[in-house]
């Protein structure tokens, strides 16, 4: 049972770390100039395409790609990015 507690507890902290990130790069984004959401977009479209290439070689449960693709899809509405907000068929 402890171990259940701790690994409950763990979890529980990093729900709070991410949800603290989240609201980082949230702001962050809101703050950047045009130029530069345009240019931190095409940087992210790259690096989307690059993780989805990594996931596909990964023992990786489905919870955790769907939440990488829903995270990804957040953050493409946020810079306005089209194309990395569409996950591959």
């Amino acid at each position: 049972m402890k171990n259940l507690q701790e690994a409950t507890e763990r979890i529980c902290e990093l729900k709070g770390s991410l949800l603290a990130l989240d609201a980082l790069v949230t702001t962050l984004l809101r703050q950047l100039p045009e130029e530069a959401r345009a240019e931190f977009g095409r940087a992210f479209e790259l690096n989307v395409e690059l993780a989805r290439t990594a996931l596909l070689h990964t023992d990786i449960s489905e919870h955790t790609l769907a939440a990488f693709e829903r995270d990804v899809l957040r953050t493409a509405r946020l810079v306005d990015v089209p194309h990395a907000a569409t996950a591959p068929p």
